[in-house]
């Protein structure tokens, strides 16, 4: 396989697993949406991190080169830009999937620490539609009402903004991660390790 040839197949596999992952975001946006009245919004990050490591696994299985996992945080921030988030949301995106990255292929942890680290941080880019509610509340509020939404509307994406929901926000993200990456290797040890690749599982 040539140099071109190569860089061809990682493009692709990176646009299927971006792909891919924005699924799992929707799946977890859809299934909170229908199940949890209130908070669904807050635990979106979480419940896709639960489920999204096998995804986070196989890009670095199948593209194992940096800069991957900034491309699909990327991608995903600049979705929440032009479907109407606040401005600033597609900057966790970009940020928490780059030091993702950096863990992974710039540093020499241990294996097991990078993925776990890794996918944490990767994790947090998710949380760009929701950050602004907190820290830029009142920026967000004059967005929202810059394009014309009602009162109510406004009163209703805020209910759930508390420093309380902040707290649990960022803790279900980090005991989410650690869990979907848990579930992420067993599946990965099952279908995928045998298989060339990158990740040595059972390292550390």
């Amino acid at each position: 396989m040539t140099q071109q040839q190569s860089k061809i197949k990682e493009l692709v596999s990176i646009g299927i697993y971006t792909a891919v992952y924005f699924l799992v975001v929707c799946f977890s946006t859809a299934l909170l949406k229908l199940t949890v009245p209130i908070f669904n919004s807050i635990m979106i990050p979480a419940l896709n991190a639960l489920l999204a490591g096998i995804v986070y696994l196989l890009v670095l299985d199948k593209v194992n080169r940096f800069g991957a996992l900034t491309t699909i945080g990327s991608v995903t921030g600049l979705f929440f830009l032009i479907t109407g988030h606040f401005p600033l949301a597609f900057v966790p995106g970009v940020v928490f999937s780059l030091l993702a990255d950096l863990i992974q292929y710039k540093t020499q942890l241990n294996q097991k620490v990078k993925l776990y680290l890794g996918y944490t941080l990767f994790s947090f880019g998710l949380t760009g539609p929701l950050l602004p509610l907190w820290f830029m509340k009142r920026a967000y509020i004059n967005e929202l009402a810059s394009r014309g939404k009602s009162q109510a509307y406004i009163d209703h994406v805020f209910s759930a903004i508390t420093s309380t929901s902040f707290i649990v926000c960022i803790i279900s993200i980090l005991i989410s991660s650690v869990i979907g990456m848990m579930i992420g290797l067993k599946i990965y040890r099952k279908y995928f390790a045998a298989q060339e690749g990158s990740i040595n599982a059972d390292e550390g």
